[in-house]
């Protein structure tokens, strides 16, 4: 690998697989394989398993985008969950990167549209992995018993082809639409991804010292409750 990747290599305080416990997680779910496309899957699946998706832990603190935050946390959003694959592909040898798009969900609940006043998404994340010679998508965020909950089939990774949100749910419906792509980053855009949540969702903000805290006003297993009334 030459050095147009130790970007997409590097630790950083997001990307933290120096982590003693996100070593030790990656290792248990890569098992032994050396194949770097079969360690992407495994390491897709057990990010989009064994982190439950929770979109209303979203904070302003920088520590809670990193990797080993989203693994002793065990639920997070989208940024996160990708983050916490990007880091563990890294520890592993593959080259990783974050992207970012604005998107329209079509199938959220409705206390979560009313708890953001919208049903665009703002800087949804993804994982981008560098396999076989070429950059391939990959996006974690919603774990299988959220998609059985919600009625679509969980999202899956072959390591090969790239894979976004669904479009489409089992009933037909269409489930997501990407509106805006804002690019992919070696690194998490911090300060572009807090200004962006702030603009879009004022209301969920207050100013705190010298940065915004998120306010709290709904709760997933709430959500979750209501989907399966």
């Amino acid at each position: 690998m030459n050095n147009e990747f130790d970007q997409y290599l590097a630790v950083t305080k997001f990307f933290d697989f120096d982590d003693p416990a996100v070593q030790a997680y990656a290792e248990r779910v890569v098992d032994g394989e050396t194949d770097p496309k079969q360690q992407a899957i495994k390491l897709y699946n057990a990010v989009r398993d064994d982190i439950r998706y929770n979109p209303y832990v979203f904070k302003t603190e920088a520590r809670s985008l990193s990797a080993s935050y989203c693994l002793e946390a065990g639920e997070s959003y989208c940024i996160p969950k990708a983050v916490l694959l990007g880091a563990m592909a890294r520890f592993v040898g593959i080259p990783s990167r974050i992207g970012l798009a604005d998107v329209t969900n079509h199938m959220s609940s409705p206390q979560l549209i009313e708890y953001l006043k919208s049903d665009i998404f703002v800087m949804h994340g993804f994982t981008e992995l560098y396999i076989e010679g070429k950059w391939v998508k990959a996006t974690p965020a919603f774990n299988a018993k959220l998609c059985t909950l919600m009625g679509v089939h969980p999202l899956e990774f072959d390591g090969e082809n790239d894979s976004i949100f669904h479009e489409f749910g089992e009933d037909g419906e269409r489930h997501m639409e990407y509106l805006a792509d804002h690019g992919t980053f070696a690194d998490v855009p911090f300060d572009f991804i807090v200004d962006s949540v702030n603009k879009a969702y004022p209301h969920l903000t207050v100013e705190a010292g010298s940065y915004k805290k998120v306010l709290a006003g709904s709760s997933l297993d709430e959500d979750m409750a209501e989907i399966q009334a």
